[in-house]
């Protein structure tokens, strides 16, 4: 099925002979698809909190961390000069989204904690994420759901190792 924008520009579908359900093209147009809801719904968090896109970003960067996030581990994961994460971690402070904390022998290591009041906030704003995710989970058997997960998890391996051109 074309799009609605090749439908506009006149350019043929591309479904049908010789384009499998699973090509690359039905995959990208359904990560940008997904990307761009879920970008609706981070951009009405941020616009609700008083945050930018990116302090969202490193919300989720704090959250999904397997060990305590730093300043420099959250610059490194986000892509930014040091002066934007100070700016994005001061932001983020003030608006009561997490905490800075001293918490090992060198005084100089910044811990970065997730405030529990915020983390409510978020998962009280992001529940129907989560509902239309349990309800799209709901369509699948346990095997079907390890294949997405193991091709999710592929995908950010493979993302994770790219780099823009010229950075």
């Amino acid at each position: 099925m074309a799009t609605a924008n090749q439908r506009e520009q006149g350019v043929p579908p591309e479904s049908g002979a010789g384009r499998a359900p699973t090509d690359l093209y039905a995959f990208a147009v359904r990560l940008r698809r997904m990307n761009g809801e879920i970008n609706r719904l981070v951009q009405g968090f941020a616009g609700d909190h008083g945050l930018h896109a990116t302090d969202i970003q490193a919300l989720a960067a704090i959250m999904d961390a397997d060990e305590p996030m730093t300043p420099g581990g959250l610059r490194r994961h986000l892509g930014l000069t040091s002066g934007a994460v100070t700016a994005c971690v001061d932001r983020l402070e003030r608006a009561g989204h997490i905490r800075r904390v001293r918490e090992s022998a060198d005084r100089r290591v910044v811990h970065l904690h997730y405030e529990q009041d915020a983390r409510t906030a978020a998962r009280s704003y992001f529940r129907p994420l989560a509902e239309a995710t349990e309800s799209a989970r709901s369509r699948f058997g346990e095997q079907e759901l390890t294949v997405v997960v193991r091709f999710l998890e592929a995908l950010n391996e493979e993302l994770a190792a790219v780099r823009p051109k010229g950075g």
